[in-house]
């Protein structure tokens, strides 16, 4: 049964519509990135496997929530309530049958789901990659699936807003099959904590864009 990484930072108002929706057979592992609210109280109580991680930071709780994970497919989604986790199947099912590696939702959004500068933001860094590596990827969304022990082989480093990319960038070092399947993109529960502002957004390029910088070096 895939395992489903929920990072979650103060989601009282997304987690159980999150929750509510995951797919027969997906276990949902809700990673608590020091919440202030009752995020980690409402997963529980809806049968969520609940760890804290207390470090900030995106890559931290994605990292503890691949640690915590079990099963062969490991999938992540942000617990926003703006990706819905019944397109985890559309998602996972390209790695269930070996047809792909890593396999990324590329977010097809609704009137008002994408701030237009993390929206702009997002197309230069999927031209950026594609770029760099040859991968004809239009996003590195936050909906993704691949097996956890590839994912532990690639040795990810980034504990900050760069861990959706250093996935991207090493995974196309190491030879995997990239792909991208579309997925509704809707308004988020909530403001968003990387995205949702300017400076949030400038703060994640500029993780991003070392990132970039240091895989051309290599």
């Amino acid at each position: 049964m895939p395992d489903v990484i929920l990072p979650a930072l103060n989601e009282a108002a997304a987690v159980a519509w999150v929750l509510r929706r995951m797919p027969a057979g997906y276990r949902a592992i809700v990673v608590d990135n020091g919440s202030t609210d009752h995020t980690a109280a409402i997963a529980a109580e809806l049968g969520a496997t609940v760890i804290s991680e207390p470090v900030r930071g995106f890559g931290s709780a994605c990292w503890a929530g691949l640690q915590a994970a079990t099963d062969d497919i490991v999938c992540f989604m942000d617990c926003d309530a703006s990706l819905d986790p019944l397109a985890l199947p559309l998602v996972a099912g390209y790695v269930l049958r070996d047809e792909a590696d890593l396999v990324l939702g590329a977010r097809i959004a609704g009137r008002g789901a994408w701030p237009v500068h993390a929206r702009v933001a997002n197309r230069v860094l999927a031209m950026e990659v594609r770029r760099r590596t040859g991968l004809r990827l239009s996003d590195i969304g936050p909906m993704r699936a691949a097996r956890r022990e590839g994912l532990l082989a690639l040795g990810l480093r980034d504990r900050r807003s760069g861990w959706p990319l250093e996935m991207v960038l090493r995974a196309q070092g190491a030879g995997w099959r990239v792909r991208n399947v579309p997925v509704e993109y809707r308004e988020r529960e909530g403001r968003s904590k990387v995205t949702g502002t300017v400076r949030g957004t400038i703060g994640a390029v500029r993780d991003m864009g070392s990132l970039l910088r240091a895989n051309e070096d290599r």
